[in-house]
């Protein structure tokens, strides 16, 4: 979908880095915003603004305040960004200072001329869904845009567990754990256990076992729709994990409930942004790409 309309007047320039480089990229973003009138503000979780010469606001106030978060580095700090400020619906630009950077697309060469032609109205928005996970009967409710991984938290140690899909069983398991992953998360954690990439607009959960002690287990892919419930077998000592950010015990007493969170997350892209493109450029896939007959 390619918007016409410039809809921002309020931007949040964040970083979870702090370094010369995003220090040069984020004032030249300031130089850019200020020549089309548009008003730049740095959250207070951001590692850079105390090195910049305006006044942080408290993420609640950039949530209320801005209409696009403009976040630098690699796609760690587009996540950090998602969960500060993503999950209140606020879209998420990404200015790529990463290695692979699926969800950061535009290259600091490009930056000025892409984000010029972005505030102008000339962009892509691109939806994208977050996990959520509960333990047990606590009303503690963890997002994840990625994955949400049960696993045992040591070296080479194994742990049970039942998969349940809709309530229905599906297997008992021994394995190092289980990820749990969105359509967008096939290219992050997922990838590295040899998952399956899936194409961001399929709506779908892909659901990996770690190392399982087994010839036979394989990746399993369901909807989005679906109610995931895990259950760890009593001697099995187990913690689930959210995007790699929390790290939460999990006993035998308390299950883990996974499912799309009611939240979603904007994108916002260059007219030119292409999930393939992403691929052949990052992961090596193909040998070249075929010249266009004119």
């Amino acid at each position: 979908m390619v918007s016409t309309k410039n809809k921002f007047k309020s931007i949040a320039i964040y970083s979870s880095l702090k370094d010369s480089k995003v220090l040069h990229l984020a004032n030249q973003i300031v130089e850019v915003l200020s020549n089309l009138d548009i008003e730049c503000v740095f959250p207070n979780s951001s590692q850079i603004t105390s090195s910049m010469k305006k006044r942080g606001l408290s993420d609640k106030n950039v949530v209320k305040q801005c209409d696009l978060v403009i976040a630098i580095g690699g796609d760690g700090t587009l996540l950090t960004s998602a969960r500060n400020f993503g999950v209140f619906g606020v879209p998420i630009l990404g200015i790529n200072l990463g290695n692979l950077g699926f969800l950061t697309d535009i290259q600091p060469s490009n930056m000025t001329a892409d984000l010029t032609k972005i505030i102008k109205g000339e962009y892509i928005k691109d939806q994208r869904i977050f996990l959520e996970a509960r333990i047990g009967e606590d009303k503690t409710k963890y997002k994840a845009l990625n994955e949400v991984v049960l696993h045992s938290g040591s070296i080479a140690q194994l742990i049970e567990y039942d998969l349940f899909i809709n309530d229905e069983f599906v297997y008992r398991q021994r394995a190092d754990g289980l990820i749990v992953s969105t359509s967008t998360g096939s290219t992050a954690y997922s990838l590295s256990g040899n998952g399956p990439i899936i194409s961001p607009e399929l709506n779908a959960l892909i659901l990996l076992p770690m190392f399982p002690h087994s010839l036979n287990a394989r990746t399993l892919v369901t909807s989005d729709n679906s109610e995931i419930r895990l259950k760890v077998a009593d001697k099995s000592k187990a913690y689930l994990s959210m995007d790699s950010h929390m790290n939460m015990r999990v006993s035998s007493r308390n299950d883990v409930y996974i499912k799309k969170a009611n939240e979603g997350l904007t994108l916002i892209h260059p007219t030119d942004h292409s999930f393939f493109s992403s691929c052949r450029n990052k992961l090596g896939w193909s040998l070249g790409v075929p010249t266009k007959k004119s």
